[in-house]
């Protein structure tokens, strides 16, 4: 017969495993129990929360690209995009700022944080998405030649052979910029400009010949009568450009909120309403994209 005071060791060793056992599914159940509070907590507040509680909505704003972007005699920023940027910060309930951005440095501005979105008529490209993200279109351009008179451009391939020009990364520069490339004319060249202003400067002082720009841009050109010697002699064949609000990529509520804040200005009228006040008389281009949504 054993006695009890043998069979003590292997009770107590038992008891101890089945302690620690105890012990290790109480950590188990006490790390679940954290997990799941995780999981209930509230997400981290995205880039739309964080402009509604500054305020402020800080829009990157090209403001030499007249009608859409210019300044008035007193300075002010004025135009589509600066009315549209308005109408978004009316929307959230936040003060709206103009942070004025040439064309190439549009995308940095957003990337460095120094705008929350951008109202710069920026094209919609298949490289540019590798970068930022995109909204719905809110406007559609078409292109004009614009050339200094006595140049002899009369259409758009008689620009081959001649000095040409336009703003570095927009649309009309790369379209353009690529046909002089396929011309391969001796005679002729392409160069790229910071700014819009700095093609019409160019233009008027016969650095080069013509430029091709949207047809807003031309008809506010020579309206304004500030470059005499400058005219349209006809349009440029690219595709139709639809330009539309940036944000950052991964930033989905805000692109969420601005696709939806187009579609608003579409069904109140406001978009035509913007139109007329700053293109002129006449339909607004049709934002949808015949075969892909309308």
């Amino acid at each position: 017969m054993i006695s009890n005071s043998a069979m003590l060791p292997s009770a107590c060793f038992k008891l101890g495993w089945e302690t620690e056992m105890i012990k290790g599914l109480g950590l188990l159940t006490a790390a679940g129990l954290l997990a799941a509070v995780g999981a209930a907590s509230p997400a981290r507040a995205d880039k739309l929360d964080d402009i509604i509680n500054s305020g402020t909505l800080r829009c990157a704003v090209t403001l030499d690209f007249p009608p859409m972007g210019s300044r008035d005699a007193d300075n002010n920023p004025v135009g589509f995009d600066v009315d549209t940027c308005n109408d978004l910060a009316k929307a959230l309930g936040v003060k709206p700022v103009i942070v004025e951005t040439p064309f190439p440095q549009r995308i940095p501005a957003l990337l460095s944080g120094k705008a929350d979105i951008g109202v710069a008529s920026t094209s919609n490209t298949l490289e540019r998405a590798k970068t930022i993200g995109f909204s719905n279109p809110y406007f559609v351009f078409k292109f004009d030649i614009l050339a200094r008179k006595g140049a002899g451009i009369t259409d758009y391939k008689s620009q081959k052979g001649h000095s040409v020009g336009s703003t570095a990364g927009t649309y009309e520069a790369l379209a353009l910029e690529k046909d002089v490339k396929a011309w391969n004319d001796p005679h002729g060249s392409f160069h790229p400009y910071q700014s819009q202003a700095d093609v019409f400067l160019a233009l008027s002082q016969g650095q080069i010949d013509a430029t091709d720009v949207t047809s807003t841009v031309a008809a506010a050109i020579v309206q304004s009568g500030k470059y005499p010697n400058l005219e349209i002699t006809g349009e440029a064949p690219y595709e139709d450009d639809y330009v539309c609000l940036i944000a950052l990529r991964g930033e989905q509520g805000v692109l969420n909120y601005l696709n939806l804040f187009i579609s608003h200005q579409v069904r109140t009228g406001r978009y035509q309403e913007l139109y007329n006040k700053w293109v002129g008389p006449g339909k607004a281009p049709d934002l949808t994209i015949p075969g892909v949504y309308e």
